[in-house]
């Protein structure tokens, strides 16, 4: 795993310090990133293209339970974290326990925060610490019908069908 990728906290914000003296813009963006697919390379992708370091807020296995349907994550955080850290466009993943990654946001201080285009600007978490220090908000356009909720149904739906005909599907 490149493991250089994933930080703590206090290591983030120590390298981000480093980052900011030299100009760089800093993005920020979260998710649970659970059966990664190519709407997610899609999204980093568009999120780094808005600065010069991208730092993602990965969703703790704990967080993920307190805030999805039982039985996630499918992937384990590692895991998750090392899929992540092998995409040239995250520079940076950072673990959080939270429901929300609002105290991350607060400790990264990004200068752009991006969440997908499904979220209203109003209800992304952190765009009030981003903006009072001076950054702003971006939403980024999804892929239709790509998400890890509809490939979880397609791999059930499959797998459903195989057991019914006794057939690989």
């Amino acid at each position: 795993m490149a493991i250089e990728k994933v930080l703590t906290v206090e290591q983030a914000v120590h390298r981000l310090r480093a980052s900011r003296k030299a100009g760089d813009t800093i993005v920020f963006t979260n998710g649970c990133f659970d059966l990664i697919h190519a709407g997610h390379v899609r999204y980093l992708t568009d999120a780094r293209s808005l600065g010069d370091v991208l730092v993602v807020g990965l969703n703790s296995e704990e967080s993920v339970r307190l805030i999805k349907d039982s039985g996630r994550p499918i992937v384990s955080e590692e895991e998750r974290a090392e899929v992540l850290a092998g995409l040239t466009c995250v520079d940076m993943i950072v673990f959080f326990d939270d429901p929300d990654p609002y105290e991350l946001i607060r400790a990264v201080t990004p200068d752009i925060l991006v969440k997908g285009a499904d979220w209203e600007e109003s209800a992304i978490v952190g765009a009030d610490l981003v903006t009072a220090s001076g950054g702003r908000v971006e939403r980024i356009r999804l892929v239709p019908d790509m998400s890890t909720s509809i490939l979880i149904q397609r791999i059930v739906e499959r797998y459903s069908k195989k057991q019914d005909t006794g057939n690989d599907v």
